[in-house]
């Protein structure tokens, strides 16, 4: 498995005051894709964001990841240096790409909560990612980052926030031997306020890493996805989010529109969104 050599159009910008921006077009043209980052109104920036397409039996793939850190940006760095090597490495990615997309979740927080055994400070990172495989997408997701799929002008989501509320979240969590309190918002132990995560050593019980797995065939309708940290979503519904870029056709210029509109609405986190267009010949 090696990385395509010919990568259209790949560029990254910085401008002061702006968002860490980028994009790219794959070789067969079927889809292009754009990032921007900003750490918004914190001083620090906890949020990663991971853009791939290479080539795998000969197959051009596309993979696209927004982790967002909690307790420090140790967790979200590891994953975005090491789920999609994991991925990509796994024998069935092609013949049986959900076994392995949950295989390399699992590998993932296992190895990064062994590289953590000498922290003394509890590190975590959600993971909204979406793979591309023929006209095949897979959406895997832990915690409350999000993806958003426009179909014919309307979002649809393809992944749930993993929040320690839910009902199912929190019989899990009660049946590990866990508990759920509010203080100030519902958490995990009175802590987390995700129920799935990468990291979280000492709620690792009750926090786990397992992704919730959604396929999609991409049809003519299908324009494209949004994957967001929930920077975005705690300020912009949605349909919000489809309807403000259906009409940009710049999936970069899209993702810097999509930042700039969460910080304008008052966003108190870090802001990261990737855009994928699909492009239907």
């Amino acid at each position: 498995m090696s990385y395509l050599n010919s990568v259209f159009s790949v560029r990254e910008t910085k401008l002061d005051n702006a968002p860490v921006s980028g994009g790219g077009l794959s070789e067969n043209q079927k889809f292009s894709y754009g990032y921007a980052s900003s750490p918004g109104k914190r001083s620090s920036m906890e949020d990663f964001f991971e853009t791939q397409i290479c080539g795998v039996d000969g197959q051009i793939i596309g993979l696209f990841g927004v982790f967002d850190g909690h307790g420090g940006a140790r967790a979200a760095e590891y994953v975005k240096q090491n789920l999609f090597l994991n991925l990509r490495n796994h024998p069935k990615f092609i013949s049986d790409t959900k076994l392995a997309i949950a295989d390399a979740f699992k590998q993932t927080d296992s190895d990064f909560l062994k590289a953590e055994n000498n922290q003394h400070r509890d590190a975590g990172s959600t993971a909204s990612t979406a793979f591309l495989v023929g006209n095949r997408l897979l959406v895997a997701n832990v915690g409350d980052s999000r993806a958003v799929l426009c179909r014919s002008g309307k979002a649809f989501p393809l992944s749930r926030d993993h929040k320690p509320n839910q009902t199912d979240e929190r019989q899990r969590i009660e049946e590990a031997g866990g508990f759920v309190m509010w203080a100030g918002t519902w958490r995990v132990g009175g802590v987390l306020a995700v129920s799935r995560a990468f990291g979280d050593r000492l709620l690792k019980q009750y926090v786990v890493a397992e992704p919730e797995i959604q396929e999609e065939v991409v049809t003519d309708g299908v324009e494209f996805l949004i994957l967001a940290s929930d920077g975005l979503w705690d300020v912009v519904s949605n349909q919000d989010a489809v309807a403000m870029i259906q009409s940009i056709e710049d999936p970069e210029y899209a993702a810097k529109r999509l930042t700039e509109e969460a910080y304008r609405k008052g966003s108190a986190d870090n802001i990261t969104c990737v855009v994928v267009r699909f492009h239907h010949k």
